[in-house]
Order: C-alpha cells, then sequence, then structure tokens
C-alpha cells in the first residue's frame, strides 16, 4: 500500500445489538496501528442498538466511543451513527466477528484510488466453512442477480455488511431503512448518484452466536425494497 502523505480521519462505525461476546475480537482487529502508520487517524464507533448484555461496557473498555440507538434495526444505528461522522473516510462493519476488520486498509486504499463506495465481497473471496448455508447462498446470488438487473450495475455481494465510504458521500445519501434492507438501499444509492463503486475480496467468518437474520422474510422485504427504490419518483429531480 501507498503511504499517505497527509492524516486523514477514518471512522469505523460498528453496530452492535447483544454482541458483548464478540465486539471485543472485532475491536481488536482493527488494525489502528497499521492505520496510524499510513496516516489514517482512527476512531472506532460502537452504535449500541439497545443492547441488554455488556456490549456497550466491553466497547468502552477498549477504548472504542460508544452511542446509544434505542431504536431498534441495523438501519437506525447506521443511520445514527452516519449522522454521529465528519471522518474523510467512513467504514462500516458488523460487531459479530464475520468480518475481520484486517481488510480495512486495502478497502482504504481503493478509495484514495478514486472510488466513492467499496465494498468487502464475500462470494469474491473466501469463507470459513459454515459461515453462510447453501440456502443463504442462493438466496443472496439470487438476490444479487435480481438487483444488478434492476439497476443495471455489477456487484457481487449485494448483502454484505462490510463498505467504505469517502466521508462527502455519506450526506447526499437519502437512506430510510429500519433493518437487514439496509444495505440494498445503499446499493440503490450508489446506482441513484452514479457512485464510482469497487468490490475487495475478503475472508467471511462463521458467526460464533446465532444469526438475527430471518431468511425467508428479511429476503422478500430486500426484494420488496429494490422494486420500490428503482421505481419511485425522485422529487428532488
Amino acid at each position: 500500500m501507498r503511504v499517505v502523505l497527509q492524516h486523514s480521519t477514518v471512522d469505523v462505525i460498528v453496530p452492535a445489538l447483544n454482541e458483548a461476546s464478540t465486539i471485543g475480537l472485532v475491536i481488536d482487529e482493527i488494525p489502528v496501528s497499521t492505520l496510524q502508520s499510513l496516516g489514517f487517524l482512527t476512531r472506532i464507533v460502537v452504535i449500541d442498538n439497545g443492547s441488554s448484555d455488556r456490549t456497550a461496557q466491553a466497547a468502552l473498555d477498549r477504548g472504542a466511543v460508544v452511542i446509544s440507538e434505542q431504536q431498534r434495526g441495523k438501519g437506525y444505528a447506521m443511520r445514527r451513527g452516519f449522522s454521529e461522522t465528519q471522518a474523510d473516510y467512513v467504514v462500516m462493519l458488523d460487531g459479530d466477528a464475520t468480518y475481520p476488520g484486517s481488510h480495512i486498509p486495502e478497502m482504504l486504499e481503493v478509495l484514495q484510488q478514486g472510488c466513492h463506495v467499496v465494498v468487502g465481497s464475500r462470494l469474491k473471496g473466501t469463507r470459513e466453512p459454515g459461515a453462510i448455508s447453501r440456502f443463504n447462498i442462493f438466496g443472496n446470488r439470487m438476490l444479487t442477480w435480481f438487483a444488478c438487473l434492476l439497476y443495471g450495475r455489477k456487484t457481487s455481494d449485494l448483502c454484505t455488511g462490510f463498505w467504505a465510504f469517502r466521508g462527502d458521500v455519506i450526506p447526499t445519501l437519502d437512506l430510510n431503512s429500519h433493518g437487514f434492507t439496509f444495505e440494498a438501499e445503499l446499493f440503490s444509492e450508489v446506482v441513484r448518484h452514479h457512485l464510482r463503486f469497487a468490490e475487495v475480496p475478503i475472508h467471511y467468518r462463521r458467526r460464533p452466536t446465532p444469526t438475527k437474520l430471518q431468511s425467508l422474510r428479511d429476503g422478500y422485504r430486500i426484494a420488496r425494497l429494490l422494486l420500490q427504490r428503482r421505481f419511485q419518483r425522485d422529487e428532488r429531480r
């Protein structure tokens, strides 16, 4: 990776609901020292989405900034996180330890090369055995194919929870999702704003705690959102 000549700020935003058993690993794996050596001043921001366990305290113990968002849902948590950042670069990283933060420097490098948005693709990368069921892989591929067909833009992993953005992009995004439709809404906004978009292959790990995703219900909601966002009238035009 090339050396950054000027210091840039990076906020790593981690939405978390009852992730006390994993949030420490997520924070520990974010390569803050490496990023510092490359010129990135890094802040870790955990959005505690109404946890009833020690998620917030575990994050505080590791030096993270903790912000409480009581309206439950990943969309609520991330929209709150986006509203709290003014960083040059913003990374979205799930709090369940399935996405290794070690990929962050590579994603930031792609942003510095001219992209507005970068995603970590599980389907282009490698997956730990059992990390994604065959049913969920099939469902993700179908939703991804549907999104590419509707929007005329290619992506390999519509539902990935690992994204990185140039900070000046964040205020332009019109986001309203409450839950697991959030990533699909992000993709629709990338297309609507004609943003330069890239993918980085990542390693995806098996979740150590029960998933909050309900495959059929959430898959239906994602498909419905894709249709609604594709054909809704943009009143700002």
